[in-house]
């Protein structure tokens, strides 16, 4: 790829344009950023779904029209999976697509114009697999300045967060610092969480997936408990309602976690005795769901008032639920 010198106007762009997939308008702010320095009019991301395996139109600005069918047939061209290779934009006319920049472009008065491939992650390094994601399609009624190419291969690894679409669309939940997250469909395929480190816990789960559908298919809106993975690490847990994929229409959930110690110096066996409590269960009931004899589960009983501070069933449930101190279920 052709270098390019750069001016303040280039760096400030190029900080604009990576503040806006961050956390600001998306796509359009990016591109809002980016035409300071190159003279788009008109710009179009194409996602990659890889639950489907197809490409499909995502936003667009400046056409009068957008054929949903153009992202699947452009992304067949060999010339586009030469450029995929290369990481390199593929210019407008290029041989291999003319026929489709006729059928689709050229009406509508496009002379000139760009596609670059989109990837998530380091394509300069070898030792990271960069994602592919997706492209942005860029047209002009005048040509495009020589630089534009460079220009957008700059930035196209910022701009493949605009087309990701295994990062999830969700609602903010407010969850505390040290959590880390993944997101369910409720088919069980996993996806990432924007703004939130992957869960290895969760993932390494496979009843996790069994969590996920039943919180889905419940009313709930989310969710806590305790959780002892697989390793004898307790976790706080938090599962939330989500969308997903596509601009979010898939229901799913949200599952997060981070690594604690037993609150209020409760033991092991004091968490299942109260779990038992918020579900409503009776002394007897309890012993009998953890073999234990009515005269121990009524002194874990005495130890968890103690702790928790409460003197009655009644108010250590509230505080139970309210504070996620019940084991999670995980089947």
């Amino acid at each position: 790829m052709d270098s390019i010198t750069l001016s303040a106007r280039h760096l400030q762009a190029f900080a604009e344009v990576g503040f806006q997939v961050a956390g600001g308008s998306g796509a359009h702010g990016a591109m809002t950023a980016l035409r300071k320095i190159i003279p788009v009019e008109a710009y179009e991301f194409v996602a990659y779904d890889p639950a489907t395996g197809r490409h499909r139109s995502l936003v667009s600005s400046g056409y009068t029209r957008v054929d949903e069918d153009a992202a699947e047939e452009y992304a067949r061209l060999d010339p586009y999976r030469q450029a995929m290779a290369s990481r390199v934009p593929l210019p407008m006319g290029s041989p291999g697509t003319e026929l489709y920049y006729r059928r689709h472009l050229e009406p509508y008065g496009w002379r000139s114009g760009l596609t670059a491939p989109l990837f998530v992650g380091d394509v300069t390094d070898a030792r990271y697999k960069a994602r592919y994601t997706g492209l942005l399609h860029v047209n002009s009624r005048r040509a495009l300045p020589p630089e534009t190419g460079t220009v957008l291969g700059a930035v196209a690894s910022t701009l493949a967060h605009v087309t990701d679409l295994t990062r999830c669309v969700i609602d903010r939940f407010g969850l505390p610092p040290g959590f880390h997250a993944i997101a369910f469909e409720r088919g069980g395929r996993r996806r990432a969480v924007a703004g939130w480190p992957g869960s290895e816990a969760v993932e390494r789960e496979p009843a996790m997936v069994d969590l996920a559908r039943d919180f889905i298919d419940s009313r709930e809106l989310s969710r806590r408990g305790l959780w002892l993975d697989s390793t004898g690490q307790w976790r706080e847990v938090r599962v939330h309602r989500a969308g997903v994929g596509f601009h979010g229409a898939i229901h799913g959930a949200v599952i997060a976690e981070r690594p604690c110690s037993l609150p209020y110096d409760l033991t092991a066996r004091e968490v299942e005795v109260l779990t038992r409590v918020a579900l409503g269960d009776s002394n007897p009931q309890i012993a009998a769901a953890l073999v234990l004899s009515v005269r121990t589960v009524t002194t874990h009983l005495e130890h968890i008032f103690a702790k928790l501070g409460c003197d009655s069933r009644t108010r250590l449930t509230t505080k139970v639920l309210a504070e996620g101190l019940c084991r999670l279920d995980v089947p």
